[in-house]
């Protein structure tokens, strides 16, 4: 272990990794980054190369793994990310420095760089960073593209039994779906104030809450809202538009209800975010659907 400690190319990839880190999370805490290419993408690969420029490559790694998880267990820790933040940035970041080391260790073969161990130039790539991401803010529009999550349950009751069960929730209380074991917000309750176009509808979670105004009130076939207000901590990226509910008869004491999320979402690239947000809004309908059926059994039994 002392070795290990002692050893240059270990030290180095400790600092590197904490330096590089600490100035993406800045630059985004201080609004000079957007949450997009530049952090996810470029960030990670020039820290690899930076990394990839030292001689002892299974110490490097040693040194990148140690920092990182602390650097990430720190931000948790802190209330600054969540847990699934986390854990989804790994598979994007971990590659991507991996990519970087082997651009440099193919640019030492080649003999157009060698292994250095000086950190004032180990840390010149981190300027490509420092550069590039005001580049981006500056030329990527802020206009929002409007997502859609659609889920679907179906259900042995009328139309407006499951409008009256769903409209106002008590208590939320379901078997938790992965991503709820570890941080992603859980619904409680949600409070309808006034049942009428323009009424509030207040959905409460653990860390915060989201706050609907009605839009359009067909009982027991639509409930569409707008959402005003969004106070869940720790995802400044992702703003939530709009809240539908329909229901559909489809028989006898039968109605298809389909719920209907729309968000923004500051996440880039779009193809690997945009799955992943879906999975996790998925997983909160899922939530409601098992409460939800669940209230209407202990109600009315089944029918």
């Amino acid at each position: 272990m002392k070795r290990i400690l002692r050893d240059r190319s270990f030290r180095l990839s400790l600092i590197l990794t904490f330096i590089f880190f600490l100035t993406g999370f800045l630059f985004l805490h201080f609004g000079l980054a957007n949450y997009g290419w530049v952090l996810f993408v470029l960030l990670p690969v020039v820290l690899g190369v930076s990394l990839g420029a030292l001689p002892s490559k299974r110490l490097v790694l040693v040194g990148l793994v140690l920092c990182l998880a602390a650097f990430l267990a720190g931000l948790v820790t802190l209330g600054l990310e969540g847990i699934v933040c986390v854990l989804m940035v790994l598979p994007i970041v971990l590659p991507l420095i991996f990519l970087g080391a082997v651009v440099t260790h193919l640019a030492n073969r080649y003999h157009a760089l060698k292994t250095v161990d000086k950190l004032p130039v180990l840390l010149l790539p981190l300027f490509i960073f420092l550069f590039g991401s005001p580049l981006e803010k500056l030329l990527v529009a802020d206009k929002k593209k409007v997502m859609e999550v659609q889920s679907e349950i179906i259900l042995p009751y009328s139309p407006q039994q499951v409008y009256e069960a769903i409209k106002s929730v008590d208590t939320v209380v379901a078997e938790r779906p992965f991503l709820m074991k570890l941080d992603l917000p859980v619904p409680q309750k949600c409070v309808l104030e006034k049942e009428e176009v323009g009424g509030l509808r207040t959905c409460y979670f653990s860390g915060g809450k989201i706050v609907e105004r009605i839009t359009e009130l067909q009982k027991g076939k639509l409930l569409k809202m707008d959402v005003v207000k969004y106070e869940l901590t720790g995802r400044k990226w992702l703003g939530f538009k709009e809240a539908i509910y329909r229901f559909d008869s489809i028989g006898v004491n039968r109605c298809r209800m389909t719920r209907i999320t729309t968000y923004t979402s500051e996440l880039r690239p779009r193809i690997y975010w945009e799955p992943l947000e879906r999975m996790g809004i998925e997983q909160e309908h899922d939530y409601v659907f098992r409460n939800l059926k669940r209230g209407l059994f202990n109600k009315y039994g089944y029918q």
